[in-house]
Protein backbone atom coordinates (compact mmCIF):
# COMPACT_ATOMS: atom_id res chain seq x y z
CA UNK A 1 0.00 0.00 0.00
CA UNK A 2 3.03 2.56 0.30
CA UNK A 3 4.66 4.11 3.22
CA UNK A 4 3.63 7.67 5.02
CA UNK A 5 0.24 6.39 6.38
CA UNK A 6 -1.29 9.02 8.56
CA UNK A 7 -1.01 8.24 12.87
CA UNK A 8 -3.71 6.13 14.45
CA UNK A 9 -4.75 9.42 16.12
CA UNK A 10 -5.20 11.27 12.54
CA UNK A 11 -7.11 7.81 11.31
CA UNK A 12 -9.71 7.67 13.98
CA UNK A 13 -11.93 9.95 13.28
CA UNK A 14 -12.44 8.84 9.53
CA UNK A 15 -13.47 5.16 10.68
CA UNK A 16 -18.02 5.74 11.28
CA UNK A 17 -20.39 3.98 13.94
CA UNK A 18 -21.47 1.09 12.38
CA UNK A 19 -25.02 1.48 11.51
CA UNK A 20 -27.84 0.69 14.20
CA UNK A 21 -28.51 -2.59 11.65
CA UNK A 22 -25.02 -4.04 11.55
CA UNK A 23 -25.13 -3.61 15.26
CA UNK A 24 -28.11 -5.71 16.39
CA UNK A 25 -27.16 -8.14 13.35
CA UNK A 26 -23.70 -8.27 15.26
CA UNK A 27 -25.55 -8.87 18.82
CA UNK A 28 -27.41 -11.46 17.34
CA UNK A 29 -24.44 -13.53 16.03
CA UNK A 30 -22.80 -13.79 19.03
CA UNK A 31 -21.53 -17.16 19.96
CA UNK A 32 -23.87 -18.54 23.05
CA UNK A 33 -21.43 -21.44 23.71
CA UNK A 34 -18.07 -20.01 26.71
CA UNK A 35 -14.92 -21.90 26.93
CA UNK A 36 -15.46 -24.25 29.89
CA UNK A 37 -13.56 -22.45 32.88
CA UNK A 38 -10.81 -24.24 34.93
CA UNK A 39 -10.87 -24.47 38.74
CA UNK A 40 -8.26 -23.80 41.48
CA UNK A 41 -6.46 -27.50 41.29
CA UNK A 42 -6.63 -27.15 37.20
CA UNK A 43 -9.24 -30.03 36.72
CA UNK A 44 -12.75 -29.21 35.17
CA UNK A 45 -14.95 -26.62 37.33
CA UNK A 46 -18.16 -28.40 37.31
CA UNK A 47 -21.13 -27.59 35.37
CA UNK A 48 -21.66 -23.61 34.42
CA UNK A 49 -25.16 -22.47 35.87
CA UNK A 50 -26.56 -20.91 32.98
CA UNK A 51 -29.90 -18.51 33.47
CA UNK A 52 -32.68 -20.18 32.14
CA UNK A 53 -35.67 -17.37 30.31
CA UNK A 54 -39.02 -18.27 29.84
CA UNK A 55 -40.48 -18.21 26.39
CA UNK A 56 -41.72 -14.30 25.94
CA UNK A 57 -43.99 -13.27 23.06
CA UNK A 58 -43.27 -12.32 19.93
CA UNK A 59 -43.25 -8.46 20.47
CA UNK A 60 -40.92 -8.83 23.97
CA UNK A 61 -38.66 -11.21 21.73
CA UNK A 62 -37.97 -8.25 19.59
CA UNK A 63 -37.26 -6.18 22.64
CA UNK A 64 -34.90 -7.84 24.14
CA UNK A 65 -33.11 -8.93 20.48
CA UNK A 66 -32.71 -4.70 20.59
CA UNK A 67 -30.93 -4.87 23.67
CA UNK A 68 -27.48 -5.70 24.46
CA UNK A 69 -27.00 -8.76 26.06
CA UNK A 70 -26.51 -8.65 30.46
CA UNK A 71 -23.58 -9.87 30.81
CA UNK A 72 -23.22 -14.02 31.68
CA UNK A 73 -22.78 -14.91 35.57
CA UNK A 74 -18.88 -15.65 36.36
CA UNK A 75 -18.65 -19.19 37.11
CA UNK A 76 -16.73 -20.56 39.95
CA UNK A 77 -14.38 -23.10 40.17
CA UNK A 78 -14.37 -26.59 42.58
CA UNK A 79 -12.57 -23.90 45.44
CA UNK A 80 -15.57 -21.81 45.25
CA UNK A 81 -13.15 -18.90 43.80
CA UNK A 82 -13.26 -17.14 40.52
CA UNK A 83 -12.72 -19.04 37.26
CA UNK A 84 -10.44 -16.61 35.15
CA UNK A 85 -11.66 -14.42 32.57
CA UNK A 86 -13.97 -16.07 29.81
CA UNK A 87 -13.07 -15.63 26.27
CA UNK A 88 -16.29 -14.42 23.94
CA UNK A 89 -14.97 -14.19 20.26
CA UNK A 90 -16.84 -11.57 18.01
CA UNK A 91 -16.78 -11.53 14.11
CA UNK A 92 -17.56 -7.94 12.81
CA UNK A 93 -19.96 -7.85 9.74
CA UNK A 94 -18.26 -6.88 6.57
CA UNK A 95 -20.04 -3.63 5.10
CA UNK A 96 -22.07 -3.90 1.50
CA UNK A 97 -19.73 -3.46 -1.34
CA UNK A 98 -20.13 -0.46 -3.05
CA UNK A 99 -22.24 -0.25 -6.21
CA UNK A 100 -20.78 1.27 -9.78
CA UNK A 101 -23.13 1.91 -12.57
CA UNK A 102 -22.44 2.03 -16.45
CA UNK A 103 -23.72 5.57 -16.88
CA UNK A 104 -20.83 7.10 -14.52
CA UNK A 105 -18.96 6.33 -18.29
CA UNK A 106 -22.03 9.03 -20.24
CA UNK A 107 -21.53 11.17 -17.15
CA UNK A 108 -17.44 11.82 -17.53
CA UNK A 109 -18.02 11.92 -21.55
CA UNK A 110 -20.27 14.65 -21.07
CA UNK A 111 -18.29 16.65 -18.10
CA UNK A 112 -15.08 15.96 -19.96
CA UNK A 113 -16.39 17.42 -23.36
CA UNK A 114 -17.69 20.79 -21.50
CA UNK A 115 -14.04 20.93 -20.03
CA UNK A 116 -12.96 20.31 -23.88
CA UNK A 117 -14.81 23.27 -24.81
CA UNK A 118 -13.83 25.74 -22.38
CA UNK A 119 -9.98 24.96 -23.29
CA UNK A 120 -10.68 25.63 -26.84
CA UNK A 121 -12.36 28.50 -26.12
CA UNK A 122 -9.94 29.80 -23.45
CA UNK A 123 -7.03 29.30 -26.04
CA UNK A 124 -8.83 30.44 -29.36
CA UNK A 125 -6.42 33.97 -29.87
CA UNK A 126 -2.93 32.67 -28.75
CA UNK A 127 -1.87 30.69 -31.59
CA UNK A 128 -3.44 33.62 -34.55
CA UNK A 129 -2.39 36.14 -32.42
CA UNK A 130 -0.98 37.48 -35.85
CA UNK A 131 -4.08 37.13 -37.64
CA UNK A 132 -6.06 38.61 -35.06
CA UNK A 133 -4.41 41.98 -34.75
CA UNK A 134 -4.63 41.81 -38.25
CA UNK A 135 -8.50 41.27 -38.77
CA UNK A 136 -9.34 43.15 -35.52
CA UNK A 137 -6.66 45.52 -34.89
CA UNK A 138 -5.84 43.59 -31.37
CA UNK A 139 -2.90 44.77 -29.92
CA UNK A 140 -0.01 42.83 -28.07
CA UNK A 141 -1.95 44.03 -24.85
CA UNK A 142 -5.01 42.69 -26.00
CA UNK A 143 -3.67 39.56 -26.96
CA UNK A 144 -2.25 39.07 -23.36
CA UNK A 145 -5.44 40.18 -22.00
CA UNK A 146 -8.00 37.80 -24.09
CA UNK A 147 -5.67 34.85 -22.19
CA UNK A 148 -5.81 36.70 -19.17
CA UNK A 149 -9.51 36.73 -18.74
CA UNK A 150 -8.84 33.05 -17.85
CA UNK A 151 -7.23 33.50 -14.41
CA UNK A 152 -9.56 36.49 -13.69
CA UNK A 153 -12.29 33.89 -13.91
CA UNK A 154 -11.32 31.91 -10.95
CA UNK A 155 -12.00 35.20 -8.84
CA UNK A 156 -15.20 33.29 -7.38
CA UNK A 157 -13.36 29.82 -7.31
CA UNK A 158 -14.91 29.23 -4.27
CA UNK A 159 -18.60 30.40 -5.19
CA UNK A 160 -18.52 27.53 -6.94
CA UNK A 161 -17.26 25.26 -4.79
CA UNK A 162 -19.80 26.15 -2.47
CA UNK A 163 -22.10 25.17 -4.72
CA UNK A 164 -20.74 22.06 -5.96
CA UNK A 165 -20.79 21.14 -2.28
CA UNK A 166 -24.41 22.14 -1.30
CA UNK A 167 -26.48 21.72 -4.62
CA UNK A 168 -24.46 18.74 -6.71
CA UNK A 169 -22.79 18.70 -10.10
CA UNK A 170 -25.61 19.09 -11.72
CA UNK A 171 -26.47 22.27 -10.92
CA UNK A 172 -23.13 23.48 -10.78
CA UNK A 173 -22.24 21.97 -14.33
CA UNK A 174 -25.46 23.79 -16.07
CA UNK A 175 -24.66 26.92 -14.55
CA UNK A 176 -20.83 26.66 -15.67
CA UNK A 177 -22.19 25.53 -19.39
CA UNK A 178 -24.97 28.59 -19.56
CA UNK A 179 -22.09 30.69 -18.80
CA UNK A 180 -20.00 29.35 -21.62
CA UNK A 181 -22.96 29.53 -24.26
CA UNK A 182 -23.62 32.77 -23.00
CA UNK A 183 -19.55 34.06 -23.99
CA UNK A 184 -19.54 31.66 -27.40
CA UNK A 185 -22.66 33.84 -28.31
CA UNK A 186 -21.25 37.81 -27.42
CA UNK A 187 -17.91 36.47 -29.47
CA UNK A 188 -19.88 35.95 -32.57
CA UNK A 189 -22.12 39.23 -32.54
CA UNK A 190 -22.06 40.59 -35.63
CA UNK A 191 -21.12 44.38 -35.44
CA UNK A 192 -19.01 46.04 -37.96
CA UNK A 193 -17.73 48.73 -35.40
CA UNK A 194 -14.38 47.35 -34.12
CA UNK A 195 -13.46 48.82 -30.92
CA UNK A 196 -18.05 47.37 -30.11
CA UNK A 197 -16.37 43.87 -31.56
CA UNK A 198 -13.36 43.54 -29.50
CA UNK A 199 -15.64 44.47 -26.15
CA UNK A 200 -17.45 42.25 -26.93
CA UNK A 201 -15.34 39.37 -27.64
CA UNK A 202 -13.32 40.05 -24.14
CA UNK A 203 -16.60 40.05 -22.52
CA UNK A 204 -17.54 36.51 -23.93
CA UNK A 205 -13.99 35.13 -22.67
CA UNK A 206 -14.52 36.51 -19.39
CA UNK A 207 -17.62 34.72 -18.95
CA UNK A 208 -15.64 31.82 -20.34
CA UNK A 209 -13.47 32.07 -17.52
CA UNK A 210 -15.79 32.13 -15.16
CA UNK A 211 -16.32 28.49 -16.34
CA UNK A 212 -12.91 27.75 -15.29
CA UNK A 213 -13.65 26.51 -11.47
CA UNK A 214 -16.52 24.27 -12.65
CA UNK A 215 -13.93 22.35 -15.29
CA UNK A 216 -10.63 22.25 -13.13
CA UNK A 217 -11.59 21.59 -10.21
CA UNK A 218 -14.74 19.20 -10.47
CA UNK A 219 -12.92 16.11 -11.21
CA UNK A 220 -11.87 14.57 -7.92
CA UNK A 221 -15.57 15.24 -6.94
CA UNK A 222 -17.15 13.93 -9.91
CA UNK A 223 -14.34 10.06 -9.72
CA UNK A 224 -15.45 10.02 -6.38
CA UNK A 225 -18.74 9.93 -6.00
CA UNK A 226 -18.87 8.30 -9.61
CA UNK A 227 -16.04 5.64 -9.59
CA UNK A 228 -14.62 3.14 -7.29
CA UNK A 229 -11.05 3.22 -5.89
CA UNK A 230 -9.82 1.25 -8.34
CA UNK A 231 -11.06 3.39 -11.14
CA UNK A 232 -10.87 6.90 -9.36
CA UNK A 233 -7.33 8.41 -10.55
CA UNK A 234 -8.25 6.98 -14.10
CA UNK A 235 -11.32 9.43 -13.90
CA UNK A 236 -9.84 12.02 -12.60
CA UNK A 237 -6.95 11.96 -15.20
CA UNK A 238 -9.94 11.80 -18.11
CA UNK A 239 -11.72 14.29 -16.82
CA UNK A 240 -9.12 16.94 -16.09
CA UNK A 241 -7.24 16.83 -18.65
CA UNK A 242 -9.59 17.19 -21.78
CA UNK A 243 -9.67 20.68 -20.42
CA UNK A 244 -6.03 20.77 -21.68
CA UNK A 245 -7.11 18.55 -24.87
CA UNK A 246 -9.14 21.28 -25.35
CA UNK A 247 -6.29 24.08 -25.51
CA UNK A 248 -4.38 22.13 -27.62
CA UNK A 249 -6.97 21.60 -30.03
CA UNK A 250 -6.64 25.22 -30.52
CA UNK A 251 -3.22 25.07 -31.90
CA UNK A 252 -4.56 22.78 -34.44
CA UNK A 253 -7.50 24.38 -35.84
CA UNK A 254 -6.46 28.02 -34.99
CA UNK A 255 -3.60 27.92 -37.34
CA UNK A 256 -5.33 25.67 -39.88
CA UNK A 257 -7.99 27.21 -40.75
CA UNK A 258 -7.10 30.86 -40.42
CA UNK A 259 -4.44 32.06 -42.76
CA UNK A 260 -1.49 33.56 -41.26
CA UNK A 261 -0.82 37.17 -42.30
CA UNK A 262 3.15 36.15 -43.17
CA UNK A 263 2.61 33.95 -45.50
CA UNK A 264 3.49 30.72 -43.28
CA UNK A 265 0.02 28.91 -43.43
CA UNK A 266 -0.26 25.50 -45.73
CA UNK A 267 -3.75 26.35 -46.67
CA UNK A 268 -4.06 26.52 -50.19
CA UNK A 269 -5.93 29.91 -50.12
CA UNK A 270 -2.97 31.40 -47.94
CA UNK A 271 -2.01 33.31 -51.09
CA UNK A 272 -5.87 35.56 -50.33
CA UNK A 273 -4.52 35.88 -46.71
CA UNK A 274 -5.82 39.87 -46.81
CA UNK A 275 -7.40 41.21 -44.00
CA UNK A 276 -11.51 40.48 -45.01
CA UNK A 277 -10.56 37.11 -45.63
CA UNK A 278 -8.80 36.35 -42.06
CA UNK A 279 -12.04 37.92 -40.44
CA UNK A 280 -14.16 35.44 -42.22
CA UNK A 281 -12.15 32.52 -41.26
CA UNK A 282 -11.80 33.76 -38.00
CA UNK A 283 -15.61 34.23 -37.39
CA UNK A 284 -16.16 30.88 -38.84
CA UNK A 285 -14.22 29.63 -36.15
CA UNK A 286 -16.21 31.33 -33.36
CA UNK A 287 -19.72 30.03 -34.87
CA UNK A 288 -18.39 26.51 -34.82
CA UNK A 289 -17.36 26.39 -31.26
CA UNK A 290 -20.38 28.19 -30.50
CA UNK A 291 -22.11 25.14 -31.92
CA UNK A 292 -20.47 22.98 -30.17
CA UNK A 293 -20.86 24.40 -26.65
CA UNK A 294 -24.76 24.83 -27.27
CA UNK A 295 -25.13 21.04 -27.95
CA UNK A 296 -22.87 20.27 -25.08
CA UNK A 297 -25.31 22.34 -22.70
CA UNK A 298 -28.19 20.79 -24.33
CA UNK A 299 -27.02 16.96 -23.86
CA UNK A 300 -26.34 17.94 -20.21
CA UNK A 301 -29.63 19.72 -19.52
CA UNK A 302 -31.16 16.46 -20.94
CA UNK A 303 -28.88 14.13 -19.21
CA UNK A 304 -26.71 15.09 -16.19
CA UNK A 305 -27.69 13.17 -13.16
CA UNK A 306 -25.32 14.95 -9.57
CA UNK A 307 -24.69 11.05 -8.07
CA UNK A 308 -25.84 7.63 -8.49
CA UNK A 309 -28.86 6.37 -6.52
CA UNK A 310 -25.78 4.09 -4.56
CA UNK A 311 -22.33 5.07 -3.54
CA UNK A 312 -19.42 3.55 -5.23
CA UNK A 313 -17.22 3.06 -2.06
CA UNK A 314 -17.25 3.93 1.38
CA UNK A 315 -15.38 7.25 1.41
CA UNK A 316 -17.95 8.17 -1.48
CA UNK A 317 -20.68 7.78 1.42
CA UNK A 318 -19.06 8.90 4.03
CA UNK A 319 -19.49 12.76 5.97
CA UNK A 320 -17.65 15.27 4.83
CA UNK A 321 -16.30 18.63 6.75
CA UNK A 322 -18.38 21.74 6.32
CA UNK A 323 -17.42 24.40 4.26
CA UNK A 324 -15.93 26.54 6.98
CA UNK A 325 -14.29 24.03 8.97
CA UNK A 326 -12.70 22.72 5.55
CA UNK A 327 -10.74 25.96 4.78
CA UNK A 328 -9.65 25.79 8.56
CA UNK A 329 -8.39 22.78 7.90
CA UNK A 330 -6.52 23.07 4.74
CA UNK A 331 -4.82 26.56 5.84
CA UNK A 332 -3.25 24.52 8.64
CA UNK A 333 -2.28 22.07 7.10
CA UNK A 334 1.69 22.53 6.70
CA UNK A 335 2.04 19.15 4.67
CA UNK A 336 -1.09 20.43 2.04
CA UNK A 337 0.46 24.01 2.03
CA UNK A 338 3.81 22.31 0.45
CA UNK A 339 2.18 20.15 -2.44
CA UNK A 340 -0.55 23.28 -3.31
CA UNK A 341 2.66 25.75 -4.06
CA UNK A 342 4.35 22.65 -5.65
CA UNK A 343 1.35 22.13 -7.78
CA UNK A 344 0.66 26.04 -8.25
CA UNK A 345 4.20 27.34 -9.15
CA UNK A 346 5.04 25.46 -12.55
CA UNK A 347 1.46 24.60 -13.45
CA UNK A 348 1.08 28.54 -13.45
CA UNK A 349 3.74 29.04 -14.58
CA UNK A 350 3.41 26.82 -17.96
CA UNK A 351 -0.04 27.73 -18.17
CA UNK A 352 0.57 31.67 -18.59
CA UNK A 353 3.81 30.39 -21.07
CA UNK A 354 2.16 28.07 -23.21
CA UNK A 355 -1.17 30.70 -23.89
CA UNK A 356 1.55 32.84 -25.51
CA UNK A 357 3.58 30.27 -26.81
CA UNK A 358 3.19 31.60 -30.31
CA UNK A 359 4.13 35.23 -28.78
CA UNK A 360 7.39 33.77 -27.46
CA UNK A 361 8.29 31.63 -30.43
CA UNK A 362 8.00 34.36 -32.81
CA UNK A 363 11.32 36.27 -31.80
CA UNK A 364 13.65 32.82 -32.76
CA UNK A 365 11.17 33.04 -35.90
CA UNK A 366 8.88 30.24 -35.71
CA UNK A 367 5.72 30.62 -37.71
CA UNK A 368 2.91 30.43 -36.57
CA UNK A 369 1.91 27.02 -37.67
CA UNK A 370 4.68 25.66 -36.28
CA UNK A 371 4.27 27.45 -32.89
CA UNK A 372 0.54 25.92 -33.22
CA UNK A 373 1.78 22.15 -33.98
CA UNK A 374 4.33 22.52 -31.18
CA UNK A 375 1.53 23.27 -28.66
CA UNK A 376 -0.62 20.95 -29.92
CA UNK A 377 2.01 17.82 -29.60
CA UNK A 378 3.08 19.11 -25.90
CA UNK A 379 -0.59 18.79 -24.25
CA UNK A 380 -1.20 15.61 -26.31
CA UNK A 381 1.75 14.13 -25.39
CA UNK A 382 0.93 14.75 -21.57
CA UNK A 383 -3.03 13.84 -21.40
CA UNK A 384 -2.10 10.59 -23.30
CA UNK A 385 0.76 10.40 -20.74
CA UNK A 386 -1.52 11.17 -17.69
CA UNK A 387 -3.93 8.69 -18.50
CA UNK A 388 -1.28 6.05 -18.38
CA UNK A 389 0.39 7.48 -15.59
CA UNK A 390 -3.19 7.53 -13.65
CA UNK A 391 -3.81 4.15 -14.40
CA UNK A 392 -1.33 2.93 -13.40
CA UNK A 393 -1.47 4.77 -10.07
CA UNK A 394 -5.01 2.71 -9.93
CA UNK A 395 -3.09 -0.62 -10.51
CA UNK A 396 -0.19 0.40 -7.78
CA UNK A 397 -1.83 2.57 -4.93
CA UNK A 398 0.64 4.47 -2.66
CA UNK A 399 2.99 5.75 -5.92
CA UNK A 400 1.58 9.14 -6.41
CA UNK A 401 5.12 11.07 -4.51
CA UNK A 402 7.33 8.42 -6.69
CA UNK A 403 5.36 9.13 -9.82
CA UNK A 404 5.32 12.86 -9.12
CA UNK A 405 9.27 13.21 -8.71
CA UNK A 406 9.79 11.50 -11.86
CA UNK A 407 7.08 13.69 -13.71
CA UNK A 408 8.98 17.04 -12.04
CA UNK A 409 12.69 15.67 -12.32
CA UNK A 410 12.06 15.42 -16.20
CA UNK A 411 9.91 18.56 -16.55
CA UNK A 412 13.23 20.26 -14.93
CA UNK A 413 15.54 18.98 -17.64
CA UNK A 414 13.30 19.90 -20.44
CA UNK A 415 12.74 23.25 -19.31
CA UNK A 416 16.31 23.95 -18.68
CA UNK A 417 16.71 22.91 -22.03
CA UNK A 418 14.61 25.00 -23.79
CA UNK A 419 15.22 27.86 -22.67
CA UNK A 420 19.14 27.63 -23.05
CA UNK A 421 18.25 26.89 -26.35
CA UNK A 422 16.36 30.02 -26.71
CA UNK A 423 19.54 32.05 -26.05
CA UNK A 424 22.05 30.31 -28.62
CA UNK A 425 23.59 34.12 -28.83
CA UNK A 426 25.24 33.33 -25.51
CA UNK A 427 24.83 29.35 -25.15
CA UNK A 428 25.93 28.52 -28.78
CA UNK A 429 23.58 25.66 -28.67
CA UNK A 430 21.77 24.62 -32.16
CA UNK A 431 18.72 26.72 -32.67
CA UNK A 432 16.13 24.33 -34.60
CA UNK A 433 12.82 23.24 -35.26
CA UNK A 434 13.81 19.63 -34.02
CA UNK A 435 15.19 20.88 -30.94
CA UNK A 436 11.87 23.56 -29.89
CA UNK A 437 9.64 21.11 -30.78
CA UNK A 438 11.52 17.94 -28.60
CA UNK A 439 12.10 20.49 -25.63
CA UNK A 440 8.43 21.93 -25.49
CA UNK A 441 7.32 18.44 -25.99
CA UNK A 442 8.56 16.94 -23.35
CA UNK A 443 8.14 19.81 -21.23
CA UNK A 444 4.55 19.73 -21.77
CA UNK A 445 4.43 16.09 -20.94
CA UNK A 446 5.91 16.15 -17.73
CA UNK A 447 4.08 18.73 -16.84
CA UNK A 448 0.27 18.39 -17.68
CA UNK A 449 0.76 14.43 -16.95
CA UNK A 450 1.34 15.41 -13.11
CA UNK A 451 -1.73 17.38 -13.03
CA UNK A 452 -4.28 14.13 -12.36
CA UNK A 453 -1.71 12.72 -9.92
CA UNK A 454 -1.50 15.96 -7.83
CA UNK A 455 -4.99 15.88 -7.81
CA UNK A 456 -5.17 12.80 -6.04
CA UNK A 457 -2.46 13.31 -3.38
CA UNK A 458 -4.02 16.94 -2.49
CA UNK A 459 -7.51 14.76 -1.75
CA UNK A 460 -5.80 11.78 0.18
CA UNK A 461 -4.11 14.03 2.28
CA UNK A 462 -6.35 16.34 3.40
CA UNK A 463 -9.70 13.94 3.09
CA UNK A 464 -12.51 14.10 5.11
CA UNK A 465 -12.49 17.60 3.25
CA UNK A 466 -14.19 17.88 0.29
CA UNK A 467 -12.77 17.23 -3.60
CA UNK A 468 -13.92 20.09 -4.59
CA UNK A 469 -12.93 22.58 -2.13
CA UNK A 470 -9.98 21.15 -1.97
CA UNK A 471 -8.72 21.31 -5.59
CA UNK A 472 -10.38 24.69 -6.34
CA UNK A 473 -8.19 25.93 -3.14
CA UNK A 474 -5.14 25.08 -5.38
CA UNK A 475 -6.53 25.75 -8.78
CA UNK A 476 -7.19 29.29 -7.25
CA UNK A 477 -3.31 29.35 -6.62
CA UNK A 478 -2.60 28.65 -9.84
CA UNK A 479 -3.91 30.67 -11.57
CA UNK A 480 -2.84 33.65 -9.13
CA UNK A 481 0.62 32.92 -10.17
CA UNK A 482 -0.54 32.51 -13.87
CA UNK A 483 -2.45 35.81 -13.50
CA UNK A 484 0.79 37.65 -12.03
CA UNK A 485 2.71 36.33 -14.75
CA UNK A 486 0.87 37.47 -17.51
CA UNK A 487 0.51 40.87 -16.06
CA UNK A 488 3.81 41.43 -15.90
CA UNK A 489 4.03 40.25 -19.38
CA UNK A 490 1.22 43.02 -20.76
CA UNK A 491 4.23 45.66 -19.46
CA UNK A 492 7.42 43.51 -20.42
CA UNK A 493 6.38 41.83 -23.89
CA UNK A 494 9.05 43.34 -25.97
CA UNK A 495 11.88 40.51 -24.50
CA UNK A 496 10.91 36.98 -23.00
CA UNK A 497 14.00 35.84 -21.90
CA UNK A 498 12.98 36.56 -18.11
CA UNK A 499 9.65 34.50 -19.21
CA UNK A 500 11.53 31.30 -20.15
CA UNK A 501 13.43 31.62 -17.10
CA UNK A 502 10.40 30.94 -15.15
CA UNK A 503 10.35 27.73 -16.58
CA UNK A 504 13.34 25.61 -14.61
CA UNK A 505 13.13 27.49 -11.64
CA UNK A 506 9.79 26.63 -10.74
CA UNK A 507 10.11 23.56 -11.99
CA UNK A 508 13.50 22.73 -9.38
CA UNK A 509 11.16 24.39 -7.10
CA UNK A 510 8.26 22.43 -6.96
CA UNK A 511 10.79 19.17 -7.38
CA UNK A 512 12.33 20.46 -4.17
CA UNK A 513 9.15 20.76 -2.16
CA UNK A 514 7.56 17.02 -3.24
CA UNK A 515 11.10 15.97 -1.94
CA UNK A 516 10.38 16.80 1.37
CA UNK A 517 6.86 16.07 1.28
CA UNK A 518 5.36 13.49 3.79
CA UNK A 519 2.77 11.64 2.13
CA UNK A 520 -0.51 10.01 3.28
CA UNK A 521 -3.33 8.10 2.35
CA UNK A 522 -6.32 8.66 4.45
CA UNK A 523 -8.96 8.16 1.44
CA UNK A 524 -7.67 5.06 0.59
CA UNK A 525 -6.82 3.78 4.60
CA UNK A 526 -10.45 3.96 4.61
CA UNK A 527 -11.92 2.20 1.78
CA UNK A 528 -9.44 -0.48 2.42
CA UNK A 529 -9.69 -0.96 6.39
CA UNK A 530 -13.83 -0.46 5.92
CA UNK A 531 -14.55 -2.61 3.25
CA UNK A 532 -11.96 -5.50 4.05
Amino acid sequence: MGLGWSSAEERQPLLPPPPPQQQQQQQRRRPQQLQQPRGAAGGPAGPVAVPVRLLAPAAQQQQQQRRRPQQLQQPRGAAGGPAGPVAVPVRLLAPAAGRVYGRRWLVLLLFSLLGFAQGLLWNTWGPIQNSARLAFGFSGWDIALLVFWGPIGFAPCFFFMWLMDKKGLRVTVLLTSSLMVLGAGLRCVPVSDLEIRKKLIHGGQLLNGLAGPTVMNAAPFLSTTWFSPDERATATAIASLLSYLGAAGAFLVGPLVVPSPNGTSHLLLASQSNTEHIKDRIEAVLYAEFGMVSLIFSAALAYFPSRPPFPPSVAAASQRLSYRRSFCRLLSNFRFLMIALAYAIPLGVFSGWSGVLDLILTPVHVSQVDAGWIGFWSIVGGCVVGIAMARFADFIRGMLKFILLLLLSGATLASTWFTLTCLTSVTHLPLTTATLYTSCILLGIFLNSSVPIFFELFVETVYPVPEGITCGVVTFLSNVFMGVLLFFLTFYHTEFSWFNWCLPGSCLLSLLLILCFRESYDRLYLDVVVSV
